[in-house]
């Protein structure tokens, strides 16, 4: 199985690669222009081939820390944006420059975990990333360090190349580290093993999970695996392994850990509504709609709502729980939450002649849910 997942990275196209701060820097943790260059190089060669790449690149905040005159990765935010934003033309001046030296044009594309979660900046994105594509570009993405704020604590570009592999239905995810796959044990004790396959999720159980980040990055190994689970539940394949050994994985080496995806590659609006929308708040169901909901596959209705948790506006991701807590599902919301109180336990017919038309709607859509278990109440 591991050999036929390595062949797919190797076939993928559209092929999402991700690549850490410390993959890309010396060690005074200034860019690498040495480290770009080999890692461009590997790329070019697989466009060569005939097949497309997005790039998703950190590195913005570690190429300003030299220019800046800093010692290491500021601890305090505005100093993080303030780096973020001297490093990010620097960083892109440099692949501008070694992807011209094969003849390859790329594009910056700055996102953040809310161009991914909303669903009109999901649109957008995603339109923006197929026409370059289409036009023979190689989009280069990183997360938008100078706006960004919880996400620029946690190394969210794991995540974030996770969720453009989603975006743009991309054949296979490969994340690069300083690591160079996951190990039985700590990986500097040499009795450790290397783990060459993850067939399924209940796999890692059994894996140490360590590695922090660097002194120029955020993102450790757990931010790396949880983009691995995000991307085999898409039905992606996953490789895992060094920045060094890049160009073996570009050609199907035995190299690194690679993930098994656990489903087919499934619908994108139901793909995004699971795995990229951050919910705002909740709604609690009674027993009736919950089985309306998972079992038979129906519309929240105002009738089945016992309560409403967190502030959200119409529009907004919700996760919808039972009567004990349980998620059951998440879905896009209709109302805001100020306004749903007044609503609940009544039929829509009722509402509509009540309070006009326009509350003959559904709390839910079906078609914006995604279910999440199946609960029997």
């Amino acid at each position: 199985m591991a050999g036929r997942l390595r062949d797919r990275i190797y076939a993928a196209s559209p092929l999402v690669v991700k690549v850490g701060s410390s993959s890309l820097t010396d060690a005074r943790g200034h860019l690498d222009p040495g480290a770009v260059a080999a890692l461009v190089s590997a790329l070019a060669m697989h466009r060569d081939r005939g097949r497309s790449v997005v790039l998703v690149s950190s590195g913005a905040i570690a190429a300003g820390i030299g220019p800046l005159g800093l010692t290491g990765r500021p601890s305090d935010l505005a100093t993080q944006q303030a780096a973020a934003s001297v490093g990010q033309g620097i960083l892109l001046a440099a692949y501008t420059a070694a992807f011209a030296a094969h003849g390859q044009q790329v594009g910056q594309v700055l996102l953040t975990s809310e161009d991914v979660t909303r669903r009109g900046h999901y649109l957008n994105a995603r339109r923006t990333l197929e026409r370059l594509l289409a036009m023979g570009v190689v989009p280069i993405i990183n997360e938008n360090d100078t706006v960004a704020t919880h996400e620029i604590r946690f190394g969210d570009n794991d995540r974030l190349a996770a969720l453009v592999a989603q975006l743009i239905d991309a054949h296979g995810l490969l994340l690069l580290s300083d690591v160079d796959a996951l190990y039985d044990g700590p990986p500097t004790d040499a009795s450790s093993n290397r783990v060459p396959l993850i067939a399924h999720p209940d796999a890692l159980a059994d894996i140490p999970i360590v590695g922090p980040g660097s002194n120029v990055g955020t993102g450790g190994m757990v931010t790396k695996v949880e983009a691995a689970r995000i991307a085999m539940s898409s039905g992606i394949p996953t490789l895992l392994t060094a920045a060094s050994n890049v160009e073996a994985a570009l050609r199907g080496g035995d190299v690194g850990t690679v993930f098994a995806p656990t489903h087919r590659r499934g619908h994108a609006r139901r793909i995004w509504l699971e795995h990229a929308t951050a919910p705002q708040g909740r709604v609690v169901l009674d027993d009736g709609a919950v089985a309306a909901v998972t079992r038979r596959r129906r519309s929240l209705l105002p009738a089945g709502i016992k309560a409403v948790e967190g502030t959200f506006s119409s529009g907004d991701a919700v996760d919808v729980v039972d009567a004990a807590g349980a998620v059951v599902a998440r879905g896009l919301i209709n109302y805001d939450s100020r306004d749903l109180p007044a609503l609940l336990g009544r039929s829509t017919r009722e509402l509509a002649r009540e309070l006009g038309p326009e509350y003959e709607r559904e709390v839910i859509h079906i078609d914006d849910l995604v279910v999440l278990s199946r609960r029997t109440p």
